[in-house]
């Protein structure tokens, strides 16, 4: 499905929460939504790896990534996973590698910007609570809409206005 945030803004008004313009659309998909799965995590994409190995139908993972600038917490492999397993998208507060290769898979990715340095893997994080980043708390199982236009947020699922 095509979302279009500014559609959904006008049609949802007292639903929506709008992130801060921070992120760029990096992902083959140029829109993309779905119910939220949350992971925290600072320079450590463990649980990132273990997440997209899930079956991800009708889900965004939204990862708090501490908005890091010094490692990438996405790069082509885990993306590719990501969108074998049926992931709609993933929304990184931080930063990816391997940007050309993401932006050719049906897969939704916005994040920070691209960074070539690959994350530790220590296996620290937390999985499924809320997280904050610009000016939005993404609360696990609630919606999240992302096209070139921005990311919103919605405590329930909205439909494309006729």
């Amino acid at each position: 499905m095509d979302y279009v945030t500014p559609d959904l803004c006008d049609a949802y008004p007292e639903l929506i929460e709008v992130v801060e313009p921070i992120f760029n659309n990096l992902g083959g998909r140029m829109s993309f939504g779905g119910e939220v799965v949350t992971i925290k995590c600072f320079e450590d994409n463990s649980l990132v790896k273990e997440e997209v190995e899930k079956d991800g139908t009708g889900k965004v993972l939204v990862v708090d990534a501490g908005g890091s600038f010094r490692c990438a917490m996405l790069g082509d492999m885990l993306a590719e996973k990501a969108m074998r397993k049926g992931w709609e998208g993933i929304i990184m507060y931080g930063c990816i590698r391997d940007v050309d290769i993401i932006n050719e898979l049906d897969l939704g990715v916005q994040a920070l910007g691209t960074h070539p340095k690959k994350s530790e893997k220590r296996g620290v994080g937390e999985y499924q609570i809320p997280v904050s980043f610009g000016g939005v708390t993404f609360v696990p199982g609630d919606y999240v809409y992302a096209d070139n236009n921005g990311i919103i947020a919605s405590p329930e699922p909205l439909t494309m206005p006729e």
